[in-house]
């Protein structure tokens, strides 16, 4: 359905089109239909072959999006979207609600010495400690064979 689509407004148009690069030969297809499709496929994580056919051919749609981002178009916009202009002075926040950390990173405030072990290496020492006791065998148990119980 149409109604379902993503697509950019004239304004929205008008503040990108300083990035777009210029066209070489023939005219380009509808810049609008097809970076509201290189949208629309990114944000709703698709493939490109998925992509409705509302907006261009799929292979379009790569194809542009390849050529722009080996060129930088993309991350021009970003950083000039990103750079307020005097009439546009807003805030702009970036949502990070999905961070991995490195298991170690709660210990980043602690100072430790150079060459002092931190808690972990003590444990994994200690568990393999205690795993070398319950697994040292005598000489009778080494003995013993299993098929036969002696």
């Amino acid at each position: 359905m149409m109604s379902d689509l993503f697509w950019l407004t004239a304004e929205q148009m008008a503040r990108l089109r300083p990035y777009f690069p210029e066209s070489h030969g023939r005219e380009r297809v509808d810049d609008r239909r097809v970076l509201s499709g290189i949208i629309f496929v990114n944000r709703n994580g698709l493939r490109w072959r998925d992509a409705p056919r509302e907006y261009v051919p799929a292979k379009t749609l790569y194809n542009r999006w390849k050529r722009w981002s080996d060129k930088g178009i993309f991350i021009r916009m970003m950083e000039g979207l990103a750079t307020p202009r005097a009439a546009d002075r807003k805030a702009i926040m970036i949502d990070a609600t999905y961070l991995k950390a490195h298991r170690r990173a709660a210990s980043l405030g602690e100072k430790r010495r150079p060459g002092t072990p931190d808690r972990t290496d003590e444990r994994r020492h200690e568990h393999q400690a205690a795993r070398r006791d319950r697994c040292e065998w005598s000489s009778d148990q080494l003995l013993y064979d299993r098929r036969t119980g002696q």
